[in-house]
């Protein structure tokens, strides 16, 4: 089993990761680039699909209407611009798959297990999410609030 390597924190310590790797320095640079965080809802390609982002408005539900996913092909930067919610972690050694890796979506979907990892995020703060990362988005604290995400897609090396 791999040890995982999800990293949270808050924007304002991007400069830490910056030797993960070109991409993911980028990746957060781009979180502190004020017309990325005011562009409307939508997908913006900055390196065609090898590192795009999507920008997004929602409403978090509870725990048990959000699903468990890994990406293979990608590496979730999920940074939140506006409100806060859960995200549910677990590496994927010992889950149970749901629904099988979908190549064209790059995701695959767990049952969420009793002892997952439970992180908030609020404004202003990252989760870096691997593709061996299981990761549970959009999660409610207390009550349902709006949540305005980035989410940037790094492409893995295979």
């Amino acid at each position: 089993e791999r040890i995982s390597l999800m990293i949270v924190d808050k924007i304002e310590n991007a400069n830490c990761y910056n030797g993960l790797s070109g991409h993911l320095k980028k990746a957060l640079e781009l979180l502190q680039d004020k017309t990325v965080i005011e562009a409307k809802d939508g997908k913006y390609f900055v390196d065609g699909d090898n590192f795009f982002y999507i920008v997004m408005h929602y409403t978090t539900k509870p725990m048990e209407q959000c699903r468990l996913e890994t990406h293979k092909n990608y590496i979730d930067v999920q940074f939140i611009a506006g409100g806060r919610e859960i995200i549910g972690y677990a590496p994927t050694g010992k889950l149970t798959v749901t629904e099988k890796y979908n190549p064209e979506k790059d995701v695959e979907f767990y049952k969420t297990p009793d002892d997952m990892v439970k992180v908030n995020l609020d404004k202003g703060m990252f989760g870096i999410f691997f593709p061996h990362d299981a990761h549970l988005p959009c999660c409610r604290v207390d009550n349902p609030i709006d949540v305005h995400k980035i989410v940037v897609k790094v492409k893995t090396n295979g």
